[in-house]
């Protein structure tokens, strides 16, 4: 009886790094400290914003105090604060990092 010879399959060309800490490829963040420190300024921005909608209580729910809820403070102040702190936000994103 003859042997029948098994077509050979063609391996992939893999190549294996060995995990030492000499050869392994360090990874660089997307954002710098600087990046983060910026978009945490942002956030304190709009957490300030909201701060300042907030208020307008009163113990009588019948009556609806209109010079506490449309105050200067709470509809033009507060929504330019918020915007201010997305437009950090949005800086801090886009900012690159230094090499």
């Amino acid at each position: 009886m003859a042997k029948q010879q098994q077509p050979k399959v063609k391996q992939p060309n893999v190549s294996v790094q060995k995990a030492n800490s000499s050869s392994a490829a360090i990874t660089p963040f997307i954002f710098d400290k600087t990046n983060y420190i910026i978009m945490i300024a942002g956030v304190v921005v709009i957490l300030i914003g909201f701060a300042l909608m907030i208020g307008g209580a009163t113990t009588d729910h019948n009556v609806f105090p209109q010079e506490e809820i449309y105050s200067f403070r709470r509809i033009t102040l507060a929504p330019i604060v918020i915007m201010l702190g997305f437009g950090i936000e949005i800086f801090a994103i886009l900012k690159r990092p230094k090499e």
